[in-house]
């Protein structure tokens, strides 16, 4: 577990130098779980047929990776927390902030529906779908 530790702050650590010296406007651990992301699909590709999948990802980053995401929640509190240290900035750009997250709540609605109705056009309407009782297969 030590190791898969090691493998996961060394990606961040990665993103964080990267985001420094490219002067990028995303955080570096953002640039490093990217890397991480792309390294384990690369080293997938590479792997020959004959060989198993479960070869390329090592048990301990599986296990590390799911504590981790079963801790999700707690890893939010820091966030939190910011956001209560900048209440003054929040309430003096209240209004921004609120019209910013109306319209782009609203922006992601409409292009959603659009990108559905788009996606959906060629197919029957759900009137004309048969009901198979629930039953996907």
């Amino acid at each position: 577990m030590p190791e898969a530790f090691l493998i996961l702050i060394l990606f961040q650590l990665v993103g964080s130098a990267l985001q420094t010296v490219l002067h990028l406007p995303v955080p570096g651990p953002v640039i490093g779980m990217f890397l991480l992301a792309a390294a384990l699909l690369w080293k997938r590709s590479r792997i020959r047929a004959d060989k198993p999948a479960s070869s390329f990802d090592t048990p301990a980053l599986s296990s590390l990776s799911r504590s981790l995401i079963a801790c999700l929640g707690l890893l939010f509190v820091p966030a939190g927390v910011g956001l209560v240290t900048q209440m003054p900035v929040l309430l003096a750009n209240g209004l921004p902030i609120a019209v910013a997250l109306f319209g782009s709540t609203l922006l992601g609605l409409m292009v959603t529906a659009f990108v559905m109705h788009r996606a959906t056009r060629d197919r029957p309407s759900p009137e004309r779908i048969p009901d198979t009782g629930g039953q996907v297969l």
